[in-house]
């Protein structure tokens, strides 16, 4: 068996772009990859343009050895372009292996550690600040009715923040207070800080916040300076989250070896993908850290993140995008619902399913692809 041919699919979906590739053998037996990328995905596409080269007439087993073959493809190694390609066709290769042994992906990972998949409702009670309290403990209860123990939310404003710090930090209490309240005392809340704080401010927040007992807080500061991050770990008083903007396992053997993070978050469509991932979760292990996959993309970077957490035994809990999570199953040939806030584990060999695009593609300009609108981000945090 020989690769052929290597074919990719993009579509905009809510905020970004999913694109999909799909790699095929000479036998006709092919395999689903996802390289989502938010922004820079003509980049992405063209890069595993570049790779094809690498892999087109090899025997698609061996997936260890291709991977390293991408890596070192080029002398300049690495960055999130590279590694979103590397994982979107090295998942495919995966997903071709275990539809030829008839075995799900877990299976050619050590087998599963568990039956099924926690996970969280991600990105929830969006835009708290707009929201009246009505409204949040009405999608708090939604969240619980979905069946989720567990949730992610922002709940201060950034602006407010920047403005009147000591007003914001007030409002954001009193927020938490109301969601902790509608929740429940044993429903996990995790905190999105996105980088917006400084470490003074992650302190006085986590501290403001920390009576209703966050689950984590989330990239309190930029993920570029481990150190800081280390530093700031210890004093935050909440379990410190972070890595969903780290690529490979050389880049978090600092933020391990400072014991920067209480739970990493490395996403598998940027971090190099299964192969990669697993190496990462392994490192973390010996640090006795758990792991909380980063997982904002389409249905097949879900299925690649629950055959990886089904197989490594410090997972914690899985993100997922919970609103997005009826179009997922509309596209794929074999869903992977929620059901009581856990993804069973797939039975079908590979990936677990294969992808109906025509959904995507009757959607005509909802989902027609679009460059990503460049973020107006530009001032930084204030010291």
């Amino acid at each position: 068996m020989r690769i052929s041919r290597i074919e990719t699919f993009k579509y905009f979906v809510q905020w970004r772009n999913w694109m999909f590739v799909k790699v095929t053998s000479d036998e006709g037996l092919y395999g689903w990859g996802e390289a989502s990328l938010h922004g820079s995905l003509e980049a992405v596409e063209t890069a595993i343009g570049e790779l094809g080269n690498y892999l087109i007439g090899k025997d698609p087993a061996g997936i260890e050895a291709h991977w390293y073959g991408m890596y070192h493809a080029w002398r300049w190694r690495g960055g999130p372009v590279l590694h979103t390609a590397i994982a979107g066709l090295e998942c495919a290769l995966w997903d071709i292996e275990g539809k030829r042994l008839g075995v799900p992906v877990y299976r050619l990972l050590g087998g599963p550690l568990r039956p099924r998949i926690r996970a969280y409702a991600s990105h929830w009670l969006y835009q708290m600040h707009q929201k009246s309290d009505d409204q949040l403990v009405e999608e708090v209860q939604l969240a619980l009715g979905r069946g989720f123990t567990a949730f992610k939310c922002t709940p201060f404003n950034v602006r407010e923040l920047r403005e009147d710090e000591a007003g914001a930090i007030a409002k954001t209490r009193q927020r938490m207070a109301l969601i902790r309240e509608a929740a429940g005392p044993s429903t996990e809340i995790m905190i999105e800080c996105a980088e917006h704080f400084t470490p003074r401010q992650a302190k006085l927040m986590a501290k403001a916040l920390e009576p209703y007992r966050p689950y984590w807080f989330e990239e309190p500061i930029p993920f570029e300076n481990p150190k800081a991050m280390a530093v700031l770990r210890p004093e935050l008083g909440v379990p410190l989250a972070t890595g969903e903007r780290l690529l490979d396992r050389w880049q978090f053997r600092e933020l391990l070896e400072l014991q920067g993070a209480d739970i990493i978050q490395p996403d598998l469509i940027h971090a190099g993908g299964i192969t990669e991932v697993r190496k990462i979760a392994s490192l973390a292990d010996t640090y006795y850290v758990p792991v909380a996959p980063h997982n904002s993309s389409g249905p097949i970077a879900t299925l690649m993140s629950v055959h990886l957490c089904a197989a490594i035994p410090n997972f914690l809990i899985l993100e997922e995008i919970e609103y997005e999570s009826e179009l997922r199953n509309q596209v794929s040939t074999h869903p992977a619902p929620i059901v009581d806030g856990y993804f069973n584990l797939p039975v079908e060999p590979g990936i677990g399913t294969d992808l109906k695009l025509e959904v995507l593609e009757a959607g005509g300009e909802a989902y027609r692809y679009r460059p990503q609108p460049v973020s107006n981000r530009t001032v930084p945090p204030q010291y």
